[in-house]
């Protein structure tokens, strides 16, 4: 774990980029939000009342926002989590476009997540570039 603060603490990043402390706290909101939302689009899948189709953008968010920290901190990375954290971005706004004819709550709930990811792609896009 040293190794990898010490790699990541050692890019150069944009004045503008947060302190690393910041990430945990936000990303605790947002994977509450994500818990109660997400949750509900899986039930009502069981439930039968929505199609796969809609599920299908949720299972995706979930799997590439669960890989971005294996591929920017156990691979060390940048260009891998670049085009990760982008799919990520892209299956979020997917989802929120899916979900909301069924529930609009949920879209709504998503959007300081989508802020958090469309600001954390500029980031790593940003990171990627001064460290190629």
């Amino acid at each position: 774990m040293d190794n990898t603060y010490n790699w990541y603490s050692q890019l150069e990043k944009p004045s503008w980029a947060p302190p690393s402390f910041l990430f945990g706290p936000v990303w605790s909101v947002l994977y509450i939000l994500i818990t109660i939302s997400f949750g509900k689009v899986f039930l009502m899948f069981l439930e039968k009342k929505i199609s796969f189709w809609v599920v299908l953008p949720f299972i995706l968010n979930l799997f590439f926002n669960l890989i971005f920290t294996y591929i920017q901190f156990g691979l060390k990375n940048n260009l891998g989590a670049a085009i990760d954290i982008s799919l990520v971005l892209l299956t979020l706004v997917w989802a929120m476009l899916a979900i909301y004819p069924y529930l609009k709550w949920i879209t709504y709930i998503q959007t300081p997540y989508l802020l958090w990811v469309g600001f954390a792609t500029v980031l790593q896009f940003t990171v990627t570039y001064l460290n190629k």
